[in-house]
């Protein structure tokens, strides 16, 4: 269990504040992005998907290009920081 606040928080909770609203405004803006809304969001998937589909292979590749990009940077951070850990848990 938990001794602190801070413990369970994974940080001071001011900080995991500031974290999270910053997350959450860039998971916005990428679903802003996408097309998505939160007040109807299953609505905002299914467009989203029927819009995919309908566009055929060219959103394939529009994905895994956009895939591509992202995963050029976040596989290695993922790879350093799981690594740097690995003595620690």
């Amino acid at each position: 269990m938990p001794r602190s606040a801070s413990e369970f928080l994974g940080g001071s909770p001011l900080s995991v504040v500031v974290r999270l609203v910053l997350l959450s405004v860039l998971v916005g803006v990428i679903m802003s992005a996408l097309g998505l809304d939160p007040w109807n969001i299953f609505q905002s998937i299914e467009r989203l998907i029927r819009s995919i589909w309908n566009m055929g292979w060219d959103a394939v590749v529009w994905l895994w290009r956009y895939f591509l990009l992202g995963a050029v940077i976040v596989i290695p951070i993922w790879l350093i920081v799981r690594l740097a850990k690995g003595g620690r848990g």
